[in-house]
């Protein structure tokens, strides 16, 4: 299950595609891999932390979104409700009979990417570009939504989470592209 500490908000947020290439293994669960995964509001705080082994410490969620957003048509990200240091989210409003897009990230120091994965019936293991990564579909039993954990050392993770209608397979599509988009931005490994 998702941590505690990841706000109810980004469960009904929908995050952007996250490619996830080569799914290797199954996390807790039976593999469910999706094809192809490889991998603002700018005024918001950055998470501010004194710890050293924080590699989000100088990073704005926000301001990686939106970069990663920039040409696929969103409004500013801006931060979630209940964790605003950590998380930040963009809705895409439904266009003539295409869904409405909701994507967040969230930066989640002291977390590895395969700690407390929510439903690891749906999850598979696999790379975006060459960060280490889970893939979850329905990551909280929802229709309509995908998520994608991002390995960031030491211990950490970036969480990317799409909902988009009710098309849990258009999610992962979208999870899976907007991850490629985000994770040449997160620290290297």
């Amino acid at each position: 299950m998702i941590s505690q500490r990841i706000p109810s908000v980004l469960a009904a947020a929908a995050f952007t595609v996250l490619a996830v290439a080569a799914c290797t293994s199954q996390v807790g669960g039976q593999a469910n891999p999706s094809s192809a995964v490889s991998t603002t509001d700018t005024s918001s705080t950055a998470p501010s932390s004194s710890d050293p082994d924080n590699p989000f410490a100088s990073l704005n969620p926000c301001s990686l979104l939106d970069q990663a957003l920039a040409s696929e048509g969103f409004p500013a990200a801006i931060p979630t409700v209940a964790d605003a240091k950590e998380s930040c989210a963009a809705n895409k409003p439904r266009a003539g009979d295409v869904s409405p897009v909701d994507v967040a990230l969230s930066l989640q120091p002291g977390r590895g990417y395969k700690n407390n994965v929510s439903n690891p019936s749906q999850a598979s293991e696999g790379k975006v570009h060459e960060r280490a990564a889970v893939e979850v579909r329905e990551p909280r039993q929802s229709p309509g939504q995908c998520g994608i954990w991002l390995e960031v050392k030491p211990s950490s993770r970036a969480f990317v989470l799409v909902t988009s209608g009710s098309d849990t397979a258009n999610a992962c599509k979208l999870v899976e592209g907007f991850s490629e988009k985000i994770e040449p931005l997160l620290p290297k490994n």
